[in-house]
């Protein structure tokens, strides 16, 4: 077992560790020293149940875990999936000296994140992410939602886990699409924050999809470096945490109007960042090398550029739910630069129009 990284989630009283390194679902002094000594409920699925949680079972030796195992797939990320945790956490009498261990991916985390925050008005939760995308992003800073028919995301509450443990074995069964989907999320910090990070991506882009281990513990270290940074300025997303949405106003109309399950989230960010980054060009904030440069990484990451055509009315439908609308106008994470973002209503709409036409139309 390789020595763990840790990068701290700097919020007062909630603050918490994020571990990084390999080995880390078998050590459970990480866990035991950030959970209450009560009742522990594991919420996984299907698929990653039969990987890891007897390694989570042997590892905490005599203490005992209920356990949920939910079905796979961002179709379940629903209210009635949401309903079998609160099941489980009555049949297991978790009560507030209890917690939730949420071993998965970012479906896993959302849902069992949520569950905690609203099971007896909130209980302990520990994020046990097994997909580079939960590791990078979801697992870290709170937000835990389910899906509405209407949108993704559209149920949910801000509860900051007690600790985040990323053990890089995990990253070893993850199928090869999932990788490259939580790459998306990767790229998405040299985009914003991190011009870089940026170049580092592209220059060690191969070893990542490789799965060489010392690039991704690299890679997960960075973006959470750069994520815990926007989260401890603004928790609630109120001002610059808003950043981290970049291409995902675009990307949740895509998951929602293609079926939620048919584009990964990955790769539904994916796009979005390109159609983001068009639209920075059209405004005329990004040169259209700067936008060949975000589509060759993206190309090359395996990632899609080329959308589903839903039609610029019912693109426009749903991005018209995203939670980032104020006063009736759609809020976008532009690029300004590459490494340089900003949340804005204030653009032109027809460069926003031309976009959704030459996309999705």
């Amino acid at each position: 077992m390789n020595p763990a990284t840790s990068v701290q989630i700097a919020l007062g009283e909630r603050s918490y560790p994020i571990h990084i390194g390999t080995g880390l679902l078998s050590d459970p002094a990480l866990l035991e020293a950030a959970l209450p000594r009560g009742p522990l409920l594991v919420v996984s699925n299907q698929t990653v149940a039969p990987l890891y949680l007897p390694r989570l079972r042997a590892a905490f030796g005599g203490r005992r875990l209920a356990e949920c195992v939910l079905p796979d797939g961002e179709r379940y990320k629903t209210l009635a999936t949401l309903g079998l945790v609160y099941d489980a956490l009555a049949g297991a009498r978790v009560n507030r000296d209890g917690a939730v261990l949420a071993l998965g991916g970012g479906v896993v985390g959302d849902i069992a994140g949520f569950a905690a925050a609203t099971w007896q008005r909130g209980v302990a939760v520990a994020q046990l992410p097994t997909t580079l995308l939960a590791q990078v992003d979801s697992s870290v800073g709170g937000k835990t939602a389910v899906n509405h028919p209407g949108g993704k995301n559209l149920i949910g509450a801000f509860h900051q886990p007690s600790i985040v443990v990323a053990d890089l074995e995990t990253l070893d069964t993850l199928p090869a699409r999932e990788l490259r989907a939580g790459l998306a999320e990767v790229i998405k910090y040299g985009l914003i924050v991190d011009l870089e990070f940026l170049g580092w991506l592209e220059r060690e882009l191969p070893r990542l999809l490789a799965r060489d281990r010392e690039a991704l513990a690299w890679a997960i270290e960075r973006s959470c470096v750069n994520k815990a940074r926007l989260v401890a300025l603004d928790e609630r997303e109120s001002g610059p945490r808003a950043l981290l949405n970049l291409g995902h106003t675009f990307g949740h109309a895509i998951e929602t109007a293609a079926g939620h399950g048919e584009w990964l989230h990955g790769e539904a960010v994916a796009m979005g960042m390109v159609m983001a980054a068009e639209t920075s060009a059209r405004l005329g904030w990004l040169a259209a090398a700067d936008v060949a440069r975000v589509r060759e990484i993206i190309t090359r990451a395996g990632l899609p550029v080329a959308a589903p055509r839903i039609g610029v009315a019912r693109a426009r439908e749903l991005m018209a739910l995203d939670k980032k609308v104020q006063g009736g106008r759609v809020r976008l994470v532009l690029l300004k630069a590459l490494g340089d973002a900003e949340v804005t209503g204030d653009y032109d709409p027809a460069a926003l129009e031309a976009v959704l036409a030459a996309e999705v139309g």
